[in-house]
């Protein structure tokens, strides 16, 4: 199993985002509200949800986005944050 460093999440974040919405990556940042700044509807963080899912699947073997956790993300960071927990946990 590989591992990814926080950094490298944001980055696959990022760059699914940027796909998602069209957008460019350098225009993303941390501390961007998915809803407020970036104009991400529910289904964009659906799309988002189901991007991370199956690229990291590759690094955590049936790597899963919870849908009850999905309402806490509100931020980039708070995207971040829960994915790289996820990672660290092995799950």
């Amino acid at each position: 199993m590989s591992s990814i460093d926080r950094a490298g999440v944001f980055t696959i974040i990022r760059d699914q985002l940027s796909e998602i919405l069209e957008i460019e990556s350098s225009a993303i940042s941390e501390g961007q509200s998915f809803s407020d700044d970036l104009d991400a509807d529910s289904l964009a963080l659906i799309e988002l949800v189901e991007a991370l899912e199956e690229e990291l699947s590759t690094i955590v073997p049936n790597f899963r986005i919870d849908d009850e956790d999905l309402q806490d993300l509100k931020t980039v960071r708070d995207a971040v944050d829960y994915v790289f927990g996820r990672i660290s946990k092995g799950a």
